[in-house]
């Protein structure tokens, strides 16, 4: 989106503001400062558009080429960049305290298999009721749950409570 938005902000033409302009032929050679309509008019004599490349400096720089093949060159460096970047997901899982021994392992072996597809896992430990009086119970269960996961994802975030929950984030290794 905000490559979008620059395309827009870039003035060509007659969309230029100022007086005069510091003009870049096609080639690369810096032609000096000219007048604003004669820069404009050396463009349209060799079928090209006048592009405003630097418009914060004094006098703007602008540039003679072509504004469609600069559209599609901006566009296509947006498409590398976005096909290089990671998206780092967050699996969410919630425990009961009162879990019994097989669910907990189920639990762990989803946890295992998210950290390996590179996803960090974020686990709740949820308190109901009367159980907030047993917090060794919910440190011992936190304490499993990193003993069975610290040779294959890092603790992120150490285990705190937050409300009547313990929380506590893995990430892989």
């Amino acid at each position: 989106m905000s490559i979008t938005k620059d395309i827009k902000s870039i003035n060509i033409n007659e969309k230029i503001k100022s007086k005069e302009v510091r003009l870049i032929d096609e080639t690369g050679k810096q032609l000096g400062i000219v007048q604003t309509f004669d820069a404009i008019r050396m463009a349209r004599e060799r079928d090209l558009d006048l592009v405003e490349v630097s418009p914060k400096a004094t006098p703007p720089v602008c540039k003679i080429m072509d504004y469609g093949k600069y559209k599609y060159q901006i566009a296509k460096k947006a498409q590398e960049a976005k096909k290089k970047q990671t998206v780092i997901q967050i699996k969410e899982m919630k425990l009961g305290l009162k879990i019994e021994e097989h669910d907990l392992g189920f639990k762990i072996r989803h946890m295992r298999e998210f950290l390996d597809d590179g996803c960090k896992v974020k686990i709740i430990i949820m308190f109901r009721g009367r159980e907030i009086l047993h917090m060794d119970m919910g440190e011992k269960l936190t304490g499993k749950i990193i003993d069975a996961l610290k040779d294959i994802g890092e603790l992120e975030q150490k285990p705190k409570f937050d409300g009547r929950n313990i929380v506590m984030v893995f990430a892989p290794l």
